[in-house]
């Protein structure tokens, strides 16, 4: 096999399987197999950086991320910007940045200035147009709401408005008070998110943000951000061994601080999880268990805990998450995705195994084995990676999850 700049996918899994071989070698690093295994590597190496940019944060995470990493507060970072409402309006994506503050915000802080020139001020979307305009309570789900017990309200053609007052309270109640259009206008992001869908999804938000609060939901400790470290990650996905393994990690995801809701999707949402602040800045992960597989639970669960982990930064933000089968066109989709691949399967591993190429059901149940995680798990990616959801059918968990919950 000839070495030459990768260019097709085809291209990258043959080089990946020369890789393989040379690996299983273990060569010394000056003899022709060790120089050919490096320049094998340098060549994946630079395809996957091309194909799989890592994305720079954007200055208001940049920032966030340096104030919580040094425990500053806002009043901190007036020095930077003159005033404490040029610092709110900056944090809330309302202020660009300019090109002194950049400076001193770059030698101060240490942040590159790369990343500072980038746009920090939220895009205008059709909410913005509608901005004023008050909500068409009638178009919420009414019905569904009802037959769900999420609000009481009379059927009857005569009590309209008495239906509409019930829905107006139960959504203002359970996103603390504030009119859902200003919470849609700059924080809803998500595969899931679209505006013919937007009265069923804030519906179903306020929901999750509602069960939040319950016993059986509710966070049991105070949140902080540094408690989702490596190690924490690690025990998380190992419990994917445990037949009670999903309620087994939501209840450590509550011991840390976030809340976590099972929540059925509303019909034609496309609705798979999210991930949000609520009114008060305490992190929410709902799911809706749609795919009743565990493979993609463990997914799912994984990429609505990066969000939280990377994304999440001003109360009231949420992400409303369709894993689709294929990758998301939104730059920030994809590093969840990314990371939660990386975390429940690292890397490194991956590149390496046999079982990436000639996938048997002995060879997943091995390879799963040695990481220490649930065999679905690597079922799951190579029905993803190779696009054919006919093979190891039997190796998803599907139906399980809801087992576990008991709901249907």
């Amino acid at each position: 096999m000839k070495p030459a700049v990768v260019k097709t996918e085809r291209q990258y899994r043959d080089y990946m399987a020369r890789i393989e071989e040379l690996a299983m070698l273990d060569p010394a690093p000056n003899s022709p197999e060790g120089e050919e295994l490096e320049l094998f590597a340098t060549l994946v190496e630079a395809y996957e950086e091309k194909t799989f940019p890592v994305a720079k944060p954007d200055p208001v995470d940049a920032v966030l991320f340096r104030m919580h990493e040094q425990d500053l507060r806002q009043s901190d970072l007036v020095p930077y910007f003159g005033s404490r409402s040029r610092v709110s309006e900056f944090l809330s994506r309302q202020r660009p940045l300019t090109v002194p503050i950049v400076r001193e915000l770059s030698a101060g802080l240490g942040i590159p200035a790369e990343v500072l020139i980038q746009d920090s001020v939220a895009p205008k979307t059709q909410a913005d147009a509608d901005a004023g305009e008050a909500l068409d309570w009638s178009k919420f789900p009414i019905n569904e709401m009802c037959s769900r017990g999420w609000i009481q309200a009379s059927k009857r053609r005569a009590d309209v408005s008495q239906r509409l007052e019930a829905v107006q309270s139960f959504i203002e109640r359970a996103l603390g008070g504030m009119q859902p259009g200003v919470l849609a206008r700059r924080t809803i992001k998500g595969d899931a998110f679209n505006w013919q869908a937007f009265y069923a999804l804030t519906a179903w938000q306020a929901r999750v943000l509602q069960k939040a609060h319950e016993n059986a939901f509710r966070a049991h400790e105070r949140f902080e951000l540094k408690a989702l470290d490596e190690p924490f990650f690690d025990r998380l996905v190992r419990l994917s061994r445990d037949p009670n393994g999903p309620a087994k990690a939501l209840d450590m995801l509550r011991g840390v601080g976030i809340a976590v809701v099972i929540e059925n999707h509303l019909p034609r949402t496309k609705l798979d999880g999210a991930a949000m602040l609520s009114p008060s800045g305490d992190p929410v992960i709902a799911l809706t268990l749609r795919f009743d597989r565990l493979d993609n639970f463990w997914f799912t669960l994984l990429h609505e805990c990066v969000h939280v982990w990377r994304h999440l930064s001003n109360p009231g933000d949420v992400f409303l998450d369709r894993i689709a089968d294929k990758e998301s066109n939104e730059q920030v989709e994809k590093e969840a995705n990314r990371f939660a691949r990386d975390l429940l399967i690292p890397r490194a591993q991956w590149r390496t195994t046999s079982v990436r190429q000639m996938p048997t059901k002995a060879g997943i149940l091995a390879f799963a084995e040695e990481l220490g995680i649930h065999p679905s798990i690597v079922a799951g990616r190579i029905q993803n990676e190779t696009e054919n959801y006919a093979v190891f059918t039997d190796m998803v968990g599907r139906g399980e999850v809801s087992k576990i919950f008991n709901v249907s």
